[in-house]
């Protein structure tokens, strides 16, 4: 029987004209990162199911890719459920793999630690464009700092990249997770009903603020409770979520006594949002969306997201999840990141046809089979020489239908041919 040679479902194969591209952005992202100070990190690609399975992940819990026990220590027959098979898993995000990183290694580093991470995670997702069961992810995050000067760092660094992959006109959305929750509570939802509530509130930019009323009703939560939910963001509608100041005004005003809305709440939200238009280095918008969720449970504060007109949806988000690090250590570090949509970032630049701006030249040598001894290595004497001097070279045989194969490498970037033959008058 003929093996597969199809990629397992939702992963696929990287051809070398994306491979160039993605190892360029990797380049960038790195470059830019690095600029402002961060340093780059690794992870295992497994982790122990204990951590992944926290209640931290939220959704992305449930699409885990889980690793049976080996050896004497796994015992099927004995075994009362899937949990006493498994004590591993392929991770799903980075942040979890780094809040453990961070929670064994805090003394050897520095305060705050800003950490560059880039890896593949996996989800036993449903794949569609721009999503896949295996996919490189692009985080930076910071651990130790407090103040809001985190996410003024993150958010540049982050569209400083963008900037320089051409992207521009997009738009971070920023919020607070805290706001979420005393909205909900001023509506009349019981607590444990919020995590329902913001995943119906999280389709607010697909199916409109109507489509989030009905599925409020059709959800089966108090009438009450959903009409002056939903009514708090009919009433916000008019704000300019720019200005934050007059959207958390009104809130205030409905919202009395929650302590969420205190001066330095609305104040770290409004000095987040200048500082980044004052000194950002790229063309986008920083808007405040009280309809912005984000999915993750572990999310404590400020949480932000990069909206693309181009992809039709979220192409990166992050926030703050001072929480996470006291689950290890038993004391809350405050924390915060933003990860890149890596791999929806590629697939934009490929389906706008990008070309990769500075690349060295490259050259092809291609040599007729007969060639051998002492002539060879002169031809490859000199492709080394071309080499040392900055030039890519490929030195290959000659294929029988040389036409066939000049065509093939062109469409690879290559655009000097040396041709070498026995008989050098050929």
């Amino acid at each position: 029987m003929a093996l597969n040679k199809k990629p397992v479902k939702g992963m696929k194969d990287i051809l070398p004209g994306e491979m160039e591209i993605r190892d360029y952005v990797i380049s960038v992202i790195k470059e830019t990162y690095k600029a402002f100070g961060f340093t780059s990190i690794e992870t295992p690609c497994v982790e122990s199911i204990a951590n992944l399975s926290s209640k931290q992940g939220g959704e992305n819990e449930k699409l885990i890719f889980k690793i049976l026990k080996r050896g004497g220590k796994l015992d099927i027959e004995g075994a009362e459920s899937e949990n006493d098979l498994v004590d591993g898993g392929l991770r799903y995000d980075l942040t979890v793999p780094l809040v453990r990183y961070y929670a064994a290694h805090a003394s050897e580093l520095p305060a705050p630690f800003k950490a560059l991470q880039m890896g593949n995670v996996w989800r036993a997702d449903q794949p569609q464009r721009g999503r896949y069961r295996q996919f490189m992810q692009c985080d930076i995050d910071i651990l130790g700092e407090a103040s809001n000067l985190a996410e003024i760092e993150l958010i540049l660094a982050t569209t400083a990249t963008l900037g320089k992959l051409g992207f521009q006109d997009f738009r971070i959305r920023i919020n607070d997770r805290r706001i979420l929750k005393a909205m909900a509570a001023y509506s009349g939802f019981a607590p444990e009903e919020y995590d329902s509530v913001f995943i119906i509130l999280d389709k607010m930019d697909k199916i409109g603020l109507d489509g989030v009323a009905a599925e409020l009703a059709a959800g089966g939560f108090a009438p009450e409770a959903a009409e002056r939910y939903t009514a708090l963001f009919r009433d916000m509608e008019e704000t300019d979520g720019k200005a934050p100041g007059a959207a958390l005004a009104l809130l205030a005003d409905r919202l009395i006594g929650a302590d969420v809305l205190e001066e330095d709440v609305k104040a770290s939200l409004t000095e987040i949002i200048e500082s980044v238009d004052a000194t950002k280095a790229a063309a986008f918008d920083i808007v405040f969306d009280p309809t912005l969720v984000r999915g993750m449970s572990y999310y404590t504060g400020t949480i932000f997201e990069i909206a693309m007109p181009q992809f039709g949806g979220s192409c990166g988000g992050g926030g703050r999840y001072d929480g996470m690090v006291g689950r290890f250590t038993g004391k809350d570090v405050p924390a915060c990141g933003f990860s890149i949509g890596f791999e929806r970032i590629i697939l934009l630049l490929m389906e706008n046809g990008f070309q990769i701006p500075v690349r060295p030249e490259k050259t092809v040598f291609l040599i007729e089979k007969g060639i051998t001894g002492e002539r060879l290595c002169e031809i490859v004497a000199e492709a080394q020489q071309e080499r040392e001097a900055g030039k890519q070279v490929l030195v290959a045989r000659m294929n029988k239908n040389k036409k066939f194969q000049k065509e093939q490498l062109t469409a690879e970037g290559y655009g000097v041919f040396r041709e070498f033959y026995k008989n050098p008058l050929q």
